[in-house]
């Protein structure tokens, strides 16, 4: 085997083993795309991933400092078109060869940065924050799932940011005392955690749901190769929200709501069988 390509092929293995690690969800709905799309998504959450990280679990450290760090190497990355971090050099390979714009990286990037310097959000920070965390990480695959057919990536682009948005929305109300208790952060717009009303988690959960709705849409248009593994991760988080929505305010202020491993598959089984009888 040629080095390069051995070097390569570890960077996306250690992408593949971090999409595992952290997300059994994700990491399902990844195996039912076609083979040759596995390896590009793994890389696109190897890096979102990380940055995560930084902001959210390193407190004992400059985390401005780091995130920083991180983003210098990342441009560097894109620019050398090497890396000797893995993930960036599987993140970098990715967006050079589906062409993923730097609009988007920047995005990203800058809301990792609001995580760090803001505790709560006004409505404008708020989408701008959703934008550049969630809809531009949808927008990424989708360069990927269109690659064979670009001019179908601006029809399908506003289902996939509604996507990206609903999933980070679900996340926000699950993790609502984690992100509170242990980051000091309140997301949604006007809610104040000690004083979350049953009217707020409702009108919450109906955004959510109206994102999901726009979302399926292009979900159903999307190519065969990577519809079922998008349509799994939905059913997935849309199965999350229906259990939250059954649950009281209280509930979510004290608890992390869960699908179990074994409704997981099982909500992957279904979803397979009702993409196979094209039923959604």
């Amino acid at each position: 085997m040629n080095p390069q390509q051995l070097y390569n092929d570890v960077c996306l293995e250690c992408a593949q083993h971090i999409t595992r690690r952290y997300s059994t969800s994700f990491s399902m709905g990844i195996r039912l795309f076609e083979e040759k799309l596995r390896d590009p998504i793994y890389a696109i959450y190897g890096f979102v991933r990380f940055a995560d990280e930084i902001v959210d679990t390193f407190h004992e450290h400059d985390k401005e400092l780091l995130l920083n760090e991180f983003r210098d190497d990342t441009y560097k990355a894109l620019e050398r078109k090497l890396s000797l971090n893995p993930v960036l050099q599987a993140f970098q390979q990715t967006v050079h060869h589906y062409k993923i714009e730097t609009e988007l990286i920047d995005a990203f990037l800058y809301s990792m940065e609001l995580d760090i310097e803001n505790r709560t959000y006004e409505r404008t920070l708020y989408d701008t924050y959703i934008y550049g965390s969630a809809e531009v990480v949808g927008l990424m695959c989708l360069r990927v799932f269109t690659a064979s057919n670009p001019s179908e990536y601006d029809r399908l682009k506003e289902p996939a940011k509604r996507l990206g948005a609903a999933f980070q929305k679900v996340n926000f109300l699950r993790d609502i005392s984690s992100d509170f208790h242990d980051r000091g952060r309140v997301y949604f717009p006007g809610v104040e955690f000690a004083t979350f009303t049953e009217k707020q988690k409702i009108e919450i959960e109906n955004e959510i749901a109206a994102d999901f709705e726009a979302a399926l849409v292009g979900i159903r248009a999307l190519p065969k190769g990577s519809r079922l593994g998008v349509h799994c991760a939905y059913v997935y988080f849309n199965n999350l929200l229906r259990r939250i929505q059954a649950i009281e305010v209280n509930r979510i202020t004290s608890e992390r709501i869960r699908v179990p491993n074994t409704a997981k598959f099982g909500l992957m089984l279904s979803s397979a069988v009702r993409h196979k009888l094209n039923a959604f």
